[in-house]
């Protein structure tokens, strides 16, 4: 059974820009959006779990592949959307959680999560052996690389049920997953795009360590290279796409046939800039802090809009709690911000980077969203939100929305959801 992914690279040698939207987040409303989304529009909804997320340790989510599996078909039968319109997809899968150990113990575990990732119907599946491991350096060769990846995929093939056989991406011209921390600075320095020539040896070294691993039917299957067009975000700026820039990797696709180009962080780009992208080829669109990032911002504004209701000042209780939250877990974001103090606490609640969103799970954080949930229902009972109080504290609201709790945080993921719609299908 062909995978619908297989299909992207002749849309653009066809000169039909057509892309999709992978939507990386683990947030039960975020996935809950994107897969109403999907039922909505009728388009398949790719959904992606990172190796730090979703992994058989648990990540740092505490969900397996299987289990965070049944949690989105769960979500996908409740939202109408057929599970044959679902694909779910593996990112950064290698060594990476376990980097601090040496090679041969971090390769025995990726090999771990990606047999169960492959066992569990993800079918697309980022191979990232690029990190160094315990006294190796933290860059390593195209060669060594290219080795891990194949085995890699040896393992995925072996405990794929089928019957669509996965598919794969290989490179990894991007931050490791999670961030990196010169992600967390406003000066990025000149981003560098990706030399066509590096996308040419990427590709032949990798098909040449497939040959060798006995896996030539994998490598038929890689789809997609990782490349960087020249798109990245700080904590309050974003470096915007320059498709002057990027026009010479572009053109690279037109010697590789059957591939397209898969984006990191296209979070917060233009409209303008999201089109671009497909147009040129960059047809896999990874976002997931712009969705939680609108998430966030739609919970803050609910619960001063609940404040007022209750004929006081917004006192800012939700925010306490996330504060309190980080504080508890400072490995999520401490690295990753800067400055002094009041600095770094705008970094934390408001930053691009939105390392808030491992914040989320904690017991204290849902527990001050359930009672933001139980308020609202109160006083929304039987009356409705004035409209000059959701332009003051939700002006991003779509027109229309039932002002409710759950409409509300579903369309605010929605609205980012269909700038790459649009982007995806001109």
């Amino acid at each position: 059974m062909t995978h619908p992914l297989a299909t992207l690279a002749a849309a653009h040698r066809q000169g039909r820009a057509r892309g999709i939207t992978s939507v990386c987040s683990a947030h039960p409303v975020v996935l809950d959006a994107a897969l109403r989304h999907g039922a909505a529009t009728g388009s398949p909804v790719l959904i992606e779990a990172t190796c730090n997320q979703v992994n058989q340790d648990g990540g740092y989510t505490g969900q397996t592949p299987a289990a965070f599996r049944d949690m989105v078909l769960d979500l996908a039968a409740r939202a109408g959307l057929p599970p044959d319109r679902l694909i779910l997809g593996g990112d950064h899968l290698g060594p990476n959680p376990w980097k601090h150990l040496p090679a041969a113990d971090a390769m025995a575990r990726a090999e771990t999560m990606v047999a169960a990732y492959a066992a569990a119907g993800f079918t697309k599946l980022h191979l990232d052996t690029s990190m160094g491991c315990a006294g190796e350096p933290a860059a390593l060769p195209d060669d060594v690389t290219a080795t891990r990846a194949a085995r890699l995929a040896a393992v995925a093939e072996a405990h794929a049920p089928g019957p669509t056989r996965p598919v794969y991406v290989i490179g990894t011209e991007v931050p490791v997953p999670g961030g990196a921390a010169s992600g967390a600075t406003n000066d990025h320095g000149p981003l560098q795009v990706t030399a066509p020539q590096a996308v040419a040896t990427t590709h032949a070294i990798h098909r040449d360590a497939f040959a060798r691993a006995g896996q030539q039917a994998a490598f038929d299957r890689v789809i997609a290279l990782v490349v960087q067009p020249g798109v990245e975000f700080g904590h309050d700026a974003v470096i915007p796409f320059a498709p002057d820039a990027a026009r010479a990797l572009s053109a690279t696709l037109d010697t590789l046939p059957g591939l397209v180009f898969e984006a990191h962080s296209t979070d917060y780009q233009t409209p303008a800039a999201l089109a671009a992208l497909v147009g040129m080829g960059f047809a896999i669109l990874k976002v997931g802090p712009w969705l939680t990032f609108a998430l966030r911002q739609a919970l803050y504004g609910l619960d001063a809009v609940a404040d007022v209701l209750d004929g006081h000042a917004p006192r800012a209780r939700l925010m306490q709690a996330m504060e309190d939250a980080m504080q508890a877990a400072p490995a999520t974001w401490d690295r990753y911000t800067h400055g002094d103090p009041a600095a770094r606490f705008v970094q934390r609640h408001f930053g691009y980077s939105d390392r808030i969103r491992y914040s989320w799970p904690d017991p204290g954080a849902q527990a001050a969203v359930q009672a933001l949930h139980d308020r609202l229902s109160a006083r929304l009972a039987g009356r409705a939100i004035p409209e000059t109080l959701l332009q003051q504290y939700l002006p991003a609201l779509p027109p229309g929305t039932t002002p409710d709790m759950d409409n509300v945080l579903r369309g605010a993921v929605t609205a980012v959801l269909n700038t790459y719609h649009r982007a995806t299908h001109p």
